[in-house]
């Protein structure tokens, strides 16, 4: 007889998400909380008690390029096409940001998603200011820019395209394969040196991957386009983020070995840390997935944190300390030497064809 965790997708209600709850808005002062009752009204009037579609919503912002304050987050400026995403990575640290747009950390942030039509005119109008240097952009660092909506709305590939004409420096990360889609466009910025794509693998398991990232690519296919932008030339850096104690911390060097095999250029990793409405969402999730390990693995999180679920001291907030966070850290020096150690690295992307066009002269830096 198999084990309840080995049930995930029939132990839950609702099926294909990551969290199982409506958290909690901090923001706002009225939030219904009798779900018996709900529940109760629903099977009284034949409903469903759960609507599971994806639902999206246009926003006009009036900018899009966002400067990244965070000193230990690596990027100088970001860029976001939506708002919420429809992978449902339980551990998501952009949960949070939905709370601002009135919705909730939990279902609502996969199933709330917010486009930004206007996001390629936004950008071509931020990178044409005079005062504008052409410091890499990074799309995602909120939220993912190849979700399964942009397969329908090309808002990325748009961007793209107003990156490859005036041969700005651009950062993607993501971690779904519709990335291949854009190819064409990578090769061009490659080309010129001008990309670098963080791709997100944090498990060998496609049954840990049901769980913890439900509506992503597959790992098989996250591995082919890891393979397939190596050998193009486009420099990828994987990142094994987050690193979840007790669910993917036994899979370090393993799959550190399969992706530099496949062509990634460097690795780097995050320790999960659960800020915010995340620790609710997170709890509640681990509980009905995992309820013969959840107390376990709260520890596990709670020892690289100082006895808590959350650290928000940069340099040590993502890092973690501690014996076990050591003990990942280790790993992570072994696999870098053992792995890594002879790869070629692609020299740093450069603003000078950026400013060479805009300028229409040449400037020294």
């Amino acid at each position: 007889m198999k084990r309840f965790e080995d049930n995930f997708f029939m132990s839950i209600h609702h099926r294909g998400r990551g969290a199982q709850l409506q958290a909690k808005n901090k923001y706002l002062n009225h939030f219904h909380e009798n779900e018996a009752e709900y529940l109760e009204h629903c099977h009284l009037e034949n409903e469903s008690p759960f609507d599971e579609k994806t639902h999206f919503q246009e926003i006009f912002p009036k900018t899009f390029v966002n400067k990244v304050s965070s000193p230990d987050v690596g990027m100088g400026y970001s860029a976001n096409p939506y708002q919420g995403c429809e992978h449902g990575c339980i551990y998501c640290y952009a949960r949070n940001s939905h709370e601002y747009w009135g919705f909730n950390a939990g279902l609502d942030f996969e199933k709330q998603i917010l486009v930004k039509k206007n996001a390629p005119q936004l950008l071509e109008e931020f990178i044409l200011k005079k005062t504008w240097q052409g410091k890499t952009i990074v799309f995602s660092g909120n939220t993912d820019c190849y979700q399964p909506i942009e397969r329908k709305l090309e808002i990325t590939r748009k961007c793209l395209e107003v990156m490859v004409k005036y041969k700005h420096p651009t950062g993607i990360i993501t971690k779904n394969s519709l990335i291949l889609r854009d190819l064409d466009l990578l090769k061009q910025l490659a080309e010129r040196n001008l990309i670098r794509v963080s791709l997100s693998i944090t498990t060998l398991e496609e049954k840990t991957r049901r769980m913890v990232e439900p509506r992503t690519t597959t790992i098989k296919q996250r591995f082919k386009t890891l393979e397939t932008l190596a050998e193009n030339n486009i420099p990828v850096n994987v990142m094994m983020a987050p690193i979840i104690p007790g669910i993917n911390s036994h899979e370090i060097l393993k799959l550190a070995k399969k992706v530099s095999d496949l062509g990634a250029s460097s690795i780097a990793f995050t320790v999960v840390r659960l800020n915010g409405a995340i620790a609710e969402v997170f709890k509640d999730w681990i509980e009905k997935t995992y309820p013969l390990k959840a107390k376990k693995v709260l520890h596990l999180i709670e020892s690289c944190h100082n006895g808590n679920l959350n650290d928000s001291r940069y340099g040590t907030r993502m890092k973690g300390e501690g014996e076990f966070a050591e003990q990942i850290h280790q790993q992570f020096k072994i696999a870098r030497l053992k792995y890594f150690s002879g790869k070629k690295k692609a020299p740093p992307m450069s603003n000078f064809l950026f400013l060479e066009q805009k300028n229409g002269q040449y400037k020294l830096f």
